[in-house]
């Protein structure tokens, strides 16, 4: 059996796509260090069964964006061979941030549609 590096795992999982918020932990530190904020969530999308009838869709939505005060559209192209789009409202982002998980149903291209259920870990 062969160990997959975590750069190999996520790209395996997420598509190949650079954007992964990632909380880093490391060792050392020191007394004198402040305190750490809450813990939010360190990424926020979709793949695989939470996206209907998916043939490599991803979604991938920076943590920042869940305090937006305007409508936010994302590709959710993945290792499919065609994109589709995303729109969020505010209010389906604070859905996101508060822990909910949303659903959302992408443009239609080619032909078909994807119900995109999002959620934040």
């Amino acid at each position: 059996m062969t160990a997959l590096s975590r750069k190999a795992f996520l790209n395996a999982t997420m598509g190949g796509s650079a954007l992964l918020l990632l909380n880093a932990c490391g060792g050392g530190g020191s007394d004198s260090m402040p305190a750490a904020a809450p813990a939010q969530a360190a990424t926020c999308g979709a793949s695989g069964a939470a996206v209907s009838g998916n043939h490599g869709h991803t979604l991938l939505i920076a943590a920042a964006d869940l305090d937006s005060a305007v409508a936010k559209t994302y590709s959710i192209q993945g290792a499919a061979g065609h994109d589709h789009a995303v729109t969020f409202t505010p209010g389906d982002l604070q859905k996101l941030k508060a822990g909910q998980m949303v659903t959302i149903t992408s443009a239609t291209t080619l032909g078909h549609d994807h119900n995109v259920t999002a959620s934040c870990v």
